[in-house]
């Protein structure tokens, strides 16, 4: 582990560093993120984050189009304990309880209740949520240059035993700039690995 690593407080609900799993649920359950602010992107459901995760997304997509010519949108951002609730409850209910845990996390394990995640699409859209907008110019730029931006790719491929979640090449995580620059330096592909953690592929019973 390396010294930021160590450094890093992953325990406190409203640390831009915590680190939530199918093992690691929020401390109080139904944490409410603080200092939400719209994010000024293009989007497919109006975004809110963190407001410092809301810059970085801010400038990442930025220098995405400057680069490239060509845009990205949010897809889906902050989730408060309810709303991801009913979001976990309907992959329940299209596609049962085992399938719905590898793709979306119960209300108080969710990222997305950190206001530090964002799911990226293309717009146009294309690949949306799917496994394929790792192969669009969107999902290359995304894991070749997030980590300047403070972004982790949180769920690679090949990693659902550790991560606990099938691979996601939309779902990016806000750690800050200097964390994630370790963290590619580093050679980790899952928090988990990266700060020590065991992994987490399922809930506990």
């Amino acid at each position: 582990m390396t010294a930021l690593a160590a450094a890093a407080d992953i325990d406190t609900a409203s640390s831009l560093t915590v680190i939530v799993n199918k093992t690691r649920p929020f401390d109080p359950v139904d944490y409410a993120a603080p200092d939400l602010r719209p994010v000024k992107v293009a989007y497919a459901n109006p975004p809110t984050m963190r407001s410092e995760a809301a810059t970085a997304v801010e400038k990442m997509f930025a220098a995405f189009t400057a680069e490239t010519g060509l845009a990205m949108q949010s897809q889906s951002a902050y989730r408060s304990y309810t709303v991801q609730k009913s979001v976990y409850a309907g992959w329940v209910a299209s596609r049962g309880q085992a399938s719905a845990d590898q793709t979306s996390a119960r209300a108080g394990f969710s990222e997305h209740q950190t206001g530090l995640a964002i799911d990226i699409s293309a717009k146009p859209a294309t690949c949306t949520l799917a496994q394929c907008f790792a192969d669009t110019p969107q999902g290359e730029w995304l894991a070749a240059n997030s980590w300047k931006y403070g972004f982790v790719l949180r769920f690679p491929d090949g990693m659902t035993s550790v991560t606990g979640y099938e691979f996601e090449p939309w779902h990016y995580r806000y750690i800050g700039v200097a964390l994630a620059a370790d963290y590619h330096a580093s050679g980790a592909t899952t928090l988990e690995q990266y700060f020590g953690l065991p992994p987490a592929p399922d809930y506990l019973k």
